[in-house]
């Protein structure tokens, strides 16, 4: 883990935490002691606490009374669950996006785009995919909306990791869906760019439930 400055706040070290947990450092199902991290990280136990409460708010680890706290482990129904929500709220979020997305914004998009076409690398990919679509939704006006996509997001990361480590980077499939979202967005037609990311997650959502084994490894 990396060092923080003595007297680390609890916000900090959840930020610390989260990073280790979304790129893969911290996996499924390990233990998150909370007297190693306040060693690590130098403080008391107290923000320790603050920052497991905040990750378990977020969806990122469980905490068992007297036990302790873990990395949030999903199964594939609970993956399932989450990607059908997904599915639901996500077209949502572009549809009020969509009218206030800058031209900078879209630009970026097309980089994005770009990068996704041209990563080498599974962690590039996964970076600039969540990037992407997250920069898609960036223009919608409710926070409880980013909240909750957010939250979607991190609690099932690993798996996406998983999945994409077991197939080609690159499908002529998943780069037309991100081409033609960016499409729809400038066209400002927001039926079929919420059509396009419900298809986009379904997909997914699919595909992982064809290999059950991702949920068990």
């Amino acid at each position: 883990m990396d060092q923080l400055p003595a007297g680390a706040t609890g916000r900090l070290i959840a930020d610390r935490l989260r990073e280790q947990i979304l790129d893969g450092r911290l996996t499924p199902g390990t233990r998150i002691g909370q007297d190693a991290v306040a060693a690590e990280f130098r403080s008391s136990r107290i923000p320790v606490r603050e920052a497991l409460r905040l990750l378990e708010a977020e969806g990122l680890i469980s905490i068992r009374p007297n036990a302790g706290a873990w990395v949030a482990r999903l199964d594939a129904t609970e993956f399932d669950q989450i990607y059908r929500l997904r599915e639901q709220v996500e077209p949502l979020a572009i549809q009020e996006s969509i009218p206030h997305l800058a031209p900078a914004q879209l630009e970026r998009l097309h980089e994005l785009v770009e990068e996704l076409e041209t990563s080498s690398d599974v962690e590039q990919f996964l970076a600039s995919d969540r990037a992407f679509h997250l920069l898609t939704y960036a223009g919608a006006r409710l926070p409880l909306l980013h909240d909750l996509v957010d939250r979607f997001w991190n609690s099932t990361q690993h798996y996406r990791r998983a999945w994409v480590k077991t197939r080609p980077l690159h499908d002529w499939t998943t780069d037309a869906e991100h081409r033609l979202i960016v499409d729809a967005i400038e066209r400002r037609d927001l039926l079929s760019a919420a059509d396009l990311v419900s298809g986009h997650i379904r997909r997914t959502r699919l595909a992982l439930a064809a290999r059950p084994d991702l949920f068990t490894s």
